[in-house]
């Protein structure tokens, strides 16, 4: 089982993506950028069990361990060709279920597919993924495709 399916099992905390999902996204043939929306939620404390090597040197809030991994993500993700479009407070949902919350909703934004995918499995960028691991409890990342504004929404050829 991979760890994303492991995740699954526990209660419905999801902190990678599985096989499954991976060869969905692949299988999209996205033609041109593609925006991820991230919803995030923190653990109380972050948890470097998983990479000791890079907890501080005392324990901090998992938001404070995801600003590191923010810190240290940045320039990876521009070079790539993405950037942050969005950062913002989350919280629990107008419409949708009363019982969850989220802290933190980012849009990314990236060139294309190829360059998230080179991206995300960058040698450079993945030393620093132990402080995202350490400060997330569960999240959800959704791919998306602007659509053009014109024609009307209506038009059935967009659906």
């Amino acid at each position: 089982m991979t760890p994303a399916e492991l995740d699954e099992g526990r209660g419905g905390r999801f902190l990678e993506p599985s096989q499954d999902a991976g060869r969905r996204f692949m299988m999209r043939a996205i033609p041109g950028q593609v925006v991820m929306l991230n919803l995030l939620r923190f653990r109380p404390v972050a948890d470097y069990s998983a990479s000791p090597e890079l907890a501080p040197a005392s324990a901090i809030s998992g938001a404070d361990a995801f600003a590191l991994y923010i810190d240290h993500t940045l320039p990876h993700l521009r070079r790539s060709g993405g950037d942050l479009s969005f950062v913002g407070d989350g919280g629990h949902w107008l419409i949708g279920p009363g019982d969850e919350c989220w802290d933190l909703v980012m849009l990314v934004r990236q060139c294309s597919v190829e360059s998230f995918v080179a991206f995300a499995s960058d040698p450079a960028y993945l030393a620093g993924i132990g402080h995202r691991t350490a400060a997330i409890e569960d999240s959800r990342l959704l791919p998306m495709v602007e659509r053009p504004t014109e024609p009307s929404l209506r038009d059935p050829s967009l659906f």
